[in-house]
C-alpha cells in the first residue's frame, strides 16, 4: 500500500500538477532527460573589492547539457574574458572572477542569464544582477558651526555615501561615546540627528556621524559638527511642528509580506509627544511595534488589509501638528499555478498553465527553449489560451523546454517546464505473485504499478478473466492499484492485473488472504476514583488464530511500560491495575490489541477526585482599613481535583497569644476568591485559607504575612456571672473569663460590683484579674445584685447587666410530711408527701431524695442484707414512683428535702407490697418410665412472690396435627414429681409447668420429649470402663434425642466368691454419663452388667490393678460415712468457737445498743448459690450472735448532720416530665463501710436506683 501511494499515479501523463519522472525500476530502456536548472546564483549579487566573485549555473540532463551566458541580453563568453575561470565540472556552467582588486569587478557589472541545452531543449535561469561597489568615502566638505538659540530646534545632517547594501548610522562624540537619545533628541531613519529643542547642555563641538558598511566591513565618519547654543532668559513656548516629514501628507507603497516603517519627528517646547492613529480601523496589535520613543511605527508582514491612511499626531500643552501617510500595498509577482514538467505519449495534448498574481498585475510572457514565442515562426502546434500554452497532437519531435516569465515593477518570476514526448512499451513494475493479507471489514490495496508511453491501460480480472469492477466494493486508482473495501472472508483468492498500450501487453497475479479482524470484546470503562484508592481496567480481545498478536496498555498515547514505574502499575494481558491513585495518574488509558495487519484501541478516561489542593497564594490589601479593624484578603483559587470547591474556610493564628492554634473566621462560597474580614482589636493576625469540596478540606495555604490591629476598649463583658456561697457566711462571685481575642489589649481586668437586692445603697466594688471574687461576712442565704465589667488600658467595656446571686446556704430544717403509700401493682408503688415550707429550706430547694430498702418477706420473718435504693425528684414534685420492688415484701421509705448545702431531716414510713405471680419453676426433667408413661421432676421457682398454692401442668402432642392442650392443677405446693401415663408411644409432646399463688399462675418452664418407644432402644454404643486398684469408672455418651431413664449397674466378681465381697446393684440415671464403683478388690476380674427391670441392656468386663486380693475385715462403725462426717463437723464447730472468742476478747465486750440492733441482720445477706436463689429456709431465721461485728456498723445514717456535699458537693439533677429521676449526684462519698456487702454506702444518694432482693 505504501508503495502504491508513493506513486499516486505518476503515470497519469495528462495530469497537470504532478512532476513526472521515469521510474528507476523501468529497466532495459535508456531514456533521455531534458535539461533542468538545479542551482543558480541569487537574483542580486553585490561584490566589494577583494571579494571573490562567482556566478553559479548548474543543470542536469541526458545527454549532457551545454551552457551559455548573456549579459544585458548580449551573448557573453566567460572563457574568452580575462580574469575569469569557468568551472569544468560536469553539469556546471558556473564561472568566477579572480583578482578583484582596484574595482576590477566593476567592469563586469550587468544583468546575466544562463542557458542550459541538450537535444531535448533549453532551460533558462532567472536574471542575475551583478553589482560591484568600491571602497566607501565621505565626500569632502566644509562643515560650518551650527549656531542656535536655547529652546529652538535644529537638525544635524549626516548624508552618508550611497550603498547597495543597508548600512548603519551612529552619532558619537570624539570620545567614542554615543549621543544620548530621548524624546527630545532623536536620530531619524535618514541618519540626521533631530533636536526638538536645544539646551545649553547640548553645546558641543564634536557631533560626529559614523556610517558602518557591513559589506566592506568598514566604518567611516563625517567631519565633526560644532553645535553652539546661545543661552537666553526668555525661552518661548511653542506648539509642535513636524521636522520630518515636512509636509502635511505623503503617499507610500508597501510591499506585501515586507515590513512597513513610518516615521514622524517633531520640534516644539515643551518637547512634543507622538501618537499614531488609523482612521480606517484599529492597529493590528500583533504585528505593530513602536520604536524610537514612539516616533517610529513598524508594521510587520504587510498584507492587503493594511492599505489605507495612517496618522501621526505631535502634541504638547500649546497645540499639535499632524501628518497623514497614505499607504498603498502592492506585491511582487507570486504563483497561483506554476507550470510543471510532464511526459507525454504521441498524439496527446499538452497544456501548461502559468497563473500569477501581483500588484500591479504582472505581465506574463512565454518562451520555448529560451526564445520568446513572438520571435518564433507561426506554428499551429501551439497556442496561448488564457495565459496557458497548449500543444496538440504531440510527436517525439515536439519535445521542448518552455519558460513562463511574469514581471511587474516589483519583481520577476520564472519557471521552466518541459514537454517530453516518448514511446515506451508497457511494463508492470510491481513484482509478480505478491501475497497481500488484510482483515475482514478493512480495505485491501493490490498494487499494479505500470509504466509506458503512451500510458498503458490497467484492468483487474478474476480467475475467469472477468473484470472485478462489477462489485461496487472494488475500485481502481489511477496508478493501477485496486482497492477492495469492506473485505469479506470469500474475497480470499487470486486477482490478475493487466497493463497494455500500443506496444505491449503484460499481466501479473496478486494473491489476497482475508483474516479475521481483531476486536475488543470488552474494553476499559471511564471511571472516577478517589485519591489513594486503586482502579482496575480490563480488556478482552479476539484475534485471528493464524496471526501473532499482542495487547498493550497506553496512557495518553505512551506505552505504560515506558513509564518504568513497576510499583505503580500491575499489567497482565487483559488487566491493568493502578495502585495508590494520585492526581497525576488521571488521563486517558487505552487498551491496544494489534496484529501485523490491524490494530484496535479502546479508550477510557480516568478522573482522580479528592479534597482540593492547597490555596497557592494569599494577598492582603486595603491595609488602611486596619484602623477600623478590617482588612481585605485575596487568594488564588485552589485546584479542585475534579470536584467543585464548595467553600473556603478562613482561619487565623495569633503567634503571640496562642501559637500553633488556629481559629475560624468564617467560610465563603467556593466561587469567591476575596473577602473583607472583620477583625478584633489588638490581635496579631496570620491568615490561612483552606478549600473544601464534597470530599473534605484540602491542605491549608501558606501562612500570610502578619498584621496587627490597634488596641481598643473592651467590647464585651464576661458571661455566666454567678453568686453562690460555699459557706453560710460568704458569697463567691464567678464568671466565665473573656477569651484573649476579646481583650482588645495586652492585658485585661474585671471590675466587680455588688450590693444587697432591693437596697438602693452604694455599690461595693473591687478590680481583680482572676475570674472570681469571695465576698465574706454575709448573712445566710441573702440575695445580692452583681455586676462584672471588663477593663483594659484603653477603657471599660459596656455597662454590664445585673445578675442576682445568693450568699451561702445552710442545711434544710424542713421535714416532708408523708402520705400513705399507694400500691400500683405487686412491684410498683406511689410515694407522696406534702411540699415543705420554703423558709425552712435555708437555701434553694433543689429537690427531694427518696431512699427505700427491703426489710423482709411477708412469707417469712427473715431478714437479709439491705440494699438501699434512691430516687431524686425535682423541687416542684411531691411524689415518686418506686418500681422493681419484690412482691409480697415489707419496705421502708424515707424522704428528705435538699438544697445546695445538703440533705435535711428525713420522714419515714414502712409499707408492704401485695402478692404477685411466682417465677418459673426450676429444672424440669423428663424421665422415661415405659412406652406410655413419663415421670416429670422439677424444682420450685426461685421467686415465690407470695405463698405458693400449687402447680399447673399442661401438655400437647406436637406431630399429630392436633392443637388441643391438656391441662390440670397440682394443688400440692410441696410436690416435686408427677407421673404421666397413657401417652402415645409414637408422639412427641410439649410440656409446660407453672407455679401458682393466689394471684394466679406465673411464668412457665417448657420442655419437649417423648416416651421410651419414641427414643428407641437405649444406646450404650460409646460405653467404656477403666479401673484402678480398688475402683472402676464406667462412662458413656448419651444418645442425642434419647430420653432419660433409670437403670441398675452391677459389678460381679469372677472367680472365688468366698474371697470377694459381693457388691449390690446400684441405681443410675442415663443422663448421668458416668458411674464410679468403689470397694473393688485389686487384681480382680469383674463382669459389669447394665439392667433395667431385670432386662440386660449391656455387658462388659474389667480388671482392677494391684498385686493380689486382700480379704477385707467386716466393716465397723468407724468406717461408716456418717461417723466420719460427724467427727468433721465437731472439728469445724470448735474452730468457729475459737475464732469468736478471739474476736470478743479483742473487742473488750463493749457494744452499744445501736450496734446490737444493727447486728440483727438476716442471713439472706449472705451470698446464695444459684440453685437456692430466692429460697428462705427455717434456719435462716436464726440471727448472728451479738458478739459478731456488724456488717454495716460504720455506715453513717442519713440525717441532719449529713449533707449531699459529703457525696461530691454540688447537685446536678434532671427529671422526666413525670418527676422521675434521670440523673444522679456528681461525685462519690469518700466514707466506706467497715465491712460486709453494704460497702457501697447505703445512705448515699449515689447510684440512686439499687437492685432490691
Amino acid at each position: 500500500m505504501a508503495v502504491a501511494l508513493r506513486y499516486l499515479w505518476p503515470l497519469l501523463l495528462c495530469s497537470p500538477c504532478v512532476l513526472i519522472q521515469i521510474p528507476e525500476e523501468y529497466e532495459g530502456h535508456h531514456v533521455m532527460e531534458p535539461p533542468i536548472i538545479t542551482e543558480q546564483s541569487p537574483r542580486r549579487v553585490v561584490v566589494f573589492p577583494t571579494d571573490d566573485v562567482s556566478l553559479k549555473c548548474e543543470a542536469s540532463g541526458k545527454p549532457e547539457v551545454q551552457f551559455r551566458w548573456t549579459r544585458d541580453g548580449i551573448l557573453f563568453k566567460p572563457r574568452e574574458e580575462l580574469g575569469m575561470i569557468v568551472n569544468q565540472a560536469p553539469h556546471s556552467g558556473s564561472f568566477s572572477i579572480t583578482g578583484n582588486s582596484s574595482n576590477f569587478a566593476q567592469s563586469f557589472q550587468g544583468t546575466y542569464r544562463c542557458f542550459a541545452s541538450n537535444k531535448l531543449g533549453t532551460a533558462m535561469s532567472h536574471e542575475i544582477q551583478l553589482m560591484a561597489e568600491g571602497t566607501p568615502k565621505w565626500p569632502k566638505e566644509t562643515v560650518k558651526p551650527v549656531e542656535v538659540e536655547e529652546g529652538e530646534s535644529v537638525i544635524l545632517p549626516c548624508h552618508p555615501p550611497p550603498s547597495a547594501e543597508p548600512l548603519r548610522i551612529y552619532w558619537m562624540n570624539s570620545k567614542i561615546l554615543h549621543i544620548k537619545q530621548d524624546e527630545r533628541v532623536t536620530m531619524g531613519q535618514n541618519g540626521n540627528l533631530y533636536f526638538a529643542n536645544v539646551l545649553t547642555s547640548d553645546n558641543h563641538s564634536d557631533y560626529i556621524c559614523h556610517a558602518h558598511f557591513p559589506g566592506t566591513r568598514t566604518i567611516i565618519q563625517k567631519e565633526p559638527i560644532d553645535l553652539r547654543v546661545k543661552a537666553t532668559n526668555s525661552m518661548m513656548d511653542r506648539k509642535p511642528h513636524l521636522l520630518f516629514p515636512t509636509n502635511s501628507s505623503s503617499h507610500l507603497v508597501a510591499l506585501q509580506g515586507q515590513p512597513l516603517v513610518l516615521e514622524c519627528i517633531a520640534e516644539g517646547f515643551p518637547t512634543p509627544t507622538i501618537k499614531w492613529l488609523r482612521p480606517s480601523g484599529p492597529m493590528p496589535a500583533d504585528r505593530v511595534t513602536y520604536q524610537n520613543h514612539n516616533k517610529t511605527l513598524q508594521l510587520l508582514n504587510v498584507g492587503e488589509e493594511d492599505d489605507g491612511e495612517y496618522r501621526c499626531l505631535a502634541e504638547n500643552s500649546l497645540g499639535s501638528d499632524r501628518h497623514a501617510y497614505y499607504v498603498t500595498v502592492e506585491a511582487a509577482p507570486y504563483w497561483l499555478h506554476k507550470p510543471q514538467s510532464h511526459l507525454y505519449g504521441p498524439g496527446e495534448t499538452a497544456r501548461l498553465d502559468c497563473q500569477v498574481q501581483g500588484r500591479p498585475q504582472p505581465e506574463v510572457t512565454w518562451r520555448i527553449n529560451g526564445i520568446p514565442v513572438e520571435e518564433l515562426g507561426k506554428d499551429q502546434k501551439y497556442r496561448i489560451h488564457h495565459g496557458a500554452l497548449v500543444l496538440s497532437n504531440l510527436q517525439p519531435s515536439d519535445t521542448m523546454v518552455t519558460q513562463c516569465e511574469a514581471r511587474n515593477r516589483h519583481g520577476l518570476l520564472l519557471a521552466n517546464a518541459y514537454i517530453y514526448v516518448v514511446e515506451l512499451p508497457a511494463k508492470i513494475l510491481t513484482p509478480d505473485n505478491e501475497t497481500y493479507m488484510a482483515v475482514q471489514g478493512s480495505t485491501a490495496y493490490l498494487l499494479c504499478k505500470a509504466f509506458g508511453a503512451p500510458v498503458p491501460s490497467v484492468q483487474w480480472l478474476d480467475r475467469e478473466g472477468k473484470t472485478v469492477l462489477q462489485d461496487e466494493r472494488f475500485f481502481p486508482y489511477t496508478n493501477g492499484t485496486l482497492g477492495i473495501r469492506d473485505l469479506q472472508a470469500n474475497d480470499t483468492g487470486h486477482y490478475f492485473c493487466q497493463a497494455a498500450n500500443d506496444q505491449s501487453n503484460v499481466t501479473i497475479v496478486a494473491n489476497l488472504q482475508v483474516k479475521d479482524a481483531t476486536r475488543i470484546m470488552q474494553g476499559p470503562r471511564s471511571t472516577i476514583e478517589k485519591r489513594g484508592s486503586r482502579v482496575m481496567f480490563t480488556c478482552q480481545a479476539s484475534f485471528d488464530p493464524s496471526l501473532q498478536h499482542s495487547t498493550t496498555w497506553r496512557r495518553d498515547a505512551l506505552d505504560l511500560q515506558e513509564l518504568g514505574d513497576s510499583d505503580k502499575y500491575f499489567i497482565e494481558d487483559e488487566r491493568l491495575v493502578i495502585h495508590s491513585l494520585d492526581y497525576s495518574d488521571q488521563g486517558n488509558y487505552s487498551c491496544v490489541a494489534s496484529t501485523k495487519l490491524d490494530m484496535v484501541e479502546s479508550q477510557a478516561e480516568l478522573l482522580v477526585v479528592g479534597s482540593p489542593g492547597p490555596v497557592p497564594q494569599l494577598e492582603l490589601s486595603d491595609r488602611h482599613l486596619l484602623k477600623q479593624s478590617q482588612v481585605r484578603l485575596s487568594w488564588s483559587p485552589a485546584d479542585d481535583h475534579n470536584a467543585p470547591i464548595e467553600k473556603y474556610d478562613i482561619e487565623f493564628e495569633d503567634k503571640e497569644m496562642a501559637p500553633e492554634k488556629w481559629y475560624s473566621l468564617g467560610k465563603v462560597p467556593g466561587n469567591q476568591t476575596s473577602t473583607t474580614l472583620k477583625l478584633s482589636p489588638y490581635v496579631h493576625y496570620t491568615f490561612r485559607v483552606t478549600a473544601i469540596n464534597k470530599y473534605g478540606p484540602g491542605e491549608p495555604s501558606p501562612d500570610s504575612e502578619t498584621v496587627v490591629t490597634p488596641e481598643a476598649a473592651p467590647e464585651k463583658n464576661p458571661v455566666d456571672v454567678k453568686g453562690e456561697g460555699n459557706e453560710t457566711n460568704n458569697m463567691i462571685i464567678t464568671w466565665k473569663p473573656l477569651r484573649w481575642m476579646d481583650w482588645n489589649a495586652p492585658q485585661v481586668q474585671y471590675r466587680v460590683q455588688w450590693r444587697p437586692q432591693k437596697m438602693q445603697g452604694a455599690w461595693q466594688e473591687q478590680i481583680v484579674s482572676d475570674p472570681f471574687l469571695v465576698v465574706s461576712n454575709t448573712s445566710t442565704f441573702v440575695p445580692y445584685e452583681i455586676k462584672v465589667q471588663t477593663v483594659n488600658s484603653q477603657g471599660k467595656g459596656p455597662e454590664p447587666q445585673i445578675t442576682i446571686g445568693y450568699s451561702g446556704e445552710d442545711y434544710p430544717q424542713a421535714i416532708p410530711l408523708l402520705e400513705p403509700v399507694k400500691a400500683l401493682n405487686s412491684s410498683t408503688v406511689l410515694v407522696r408527701w406534702q411540699s415543705v415550707d420554703p423558709a425552712q429550706v435555708k437555701g434553694h430547694l433543689r429537690g427531694y431524695n427518696v431512699t427505700y430498702w427491703w426489710e423482709g418477706s411477708r412469707r417469712k420473718h427473715s431478714k437479709r442484707h439491705v440494699h438501699k435504693g434512691h430516687v431524686v425528684v425535682p423541687a416542684n414534685a411531691t411524689s415518686a414512683i418506686l418500681g422493681g420492688l419484690q412482691p409480697y415484701s415489707s419496705y421502708r421509705v424515707e424522704v428528705q428535702a435538699f438544697n445546695g448545702r445538703g440533705l435535711g431531716p428525713a420522714s419515714g414510713m414502712t409499707f408492704n407490697t401485695p402478692e404477685g405471680v411466682p417465677g418459673h419453676p426450676e429444672a424440669l426433667h423428663l424421665e422415661c418410665q415405659s412406652n406410655t408413661s413419663l415421670l416429670l421432676h422439677w424444682q420450685p421457682p426461685l421467686s415465690h412472690n407470695g405463698v405458693l398454692t400449687g402447680y399447673v401442668l399442661s401438655y400437647q402432642p406436637l406431630n399429630d396435627g392436633s392443637k388441643e392442650q391438656l391441662s390440670f392443677d397440682l394443688p400440692d405446693p410441696e410436690l416435686r414429681t408427677h407421673n404421666l401415663t397413657n401417652l402415645s408411644p409414637r408422639l412427641r409432646y410439649r410440656f409446660q409447668l407453672q407455679a401458682t399463688t393466689r394471684e394466679g399462675p406465673g411464668e412457665a418452664i417448657i420442655r419437649e420429649g417423648g416416651t421410651m418407644a419414641l427414643s428407641g432402644t437405649p444406646d450404650f454404643g460409646n460405653i467404656s470402663a477403666m479401673a484402678g486398684e480398688n475402683y472402676s469408672v464406667v462412662s458413656w455418651v448419651p444418645k442425642e434425642g434419647q430420653c432419660n431413664f433409670g437403670f441398675q449397674i452391677w459389678f460381679k466378681a469372677l472367680g472365688d466368691e468366698k474371697l470377694v465381697t459381693r457388691l449390690p446393684p446400684q441405681y443410675v440415671s442415663y443422663n448421668q454419663s458416668s458411674y464410679t464403683q468403689w470397694d473393688l478388690q485389686p487384681d480382680t476380674d469383674y463382669e459389669i452388667q447394665l439392667l433395667k427391670e431385670q432386662v440386660l441392656l449391656h455387658q462388659m468386663a474389667v480388671k482392677t490393678n494391684g498385686t493380689g486380693r486382700v480379704r477385707l475385715p467386716p466393716a465397723g462403725f468407724a468406717t461408716e460415712g456418717w461417723f466420719i462426717g460427724f467427727i468433721s463437723a465437731i472439728v469445724v464447730l470448735l474452730l468457729v468457737l475459737l475464732i469468736l472468742c478471739f474476736i470478743k476478747r479483742s473487742k473488750g465486750g463493749k457494744y452499744s445498743v445501736k450496734d446490737k440492733e444493727d447486728t440483727q441482720v438476716d442471713s439472706e445477706a449472705r451470698p446464695m448459690k444459684d440453685e437456692t436463689f430466692g429460697e428462705y429456709s427455717d434456719n435462716e431465721e436464726k440471727a448472728f450472735g451479738s458478739s459478731q461485728p456488724s456488717l454495716n456498723g460504720d455506715i453513717k445514717p442519713l440525717g441532719s448532720d449529713d449533707s449531699l456535699a459529703d457525696y461530691g458537693g454540688s447537685v446536678d439533677v434532671q427529671f422526666n416530665e413525670d418527676g422521675s429521676f434521670i440523673g444522679q449526684y456528681s461525685g462519690k462519698k469518700e466514707k466506706e463501710a467497715a465491712g460486709g456487702n453494704d460497702s457501697s454506702g447505703a445512705t448515699s444518694p449515689v447510684n440512686p436506683i439499687g437492685t432490691l432482693e
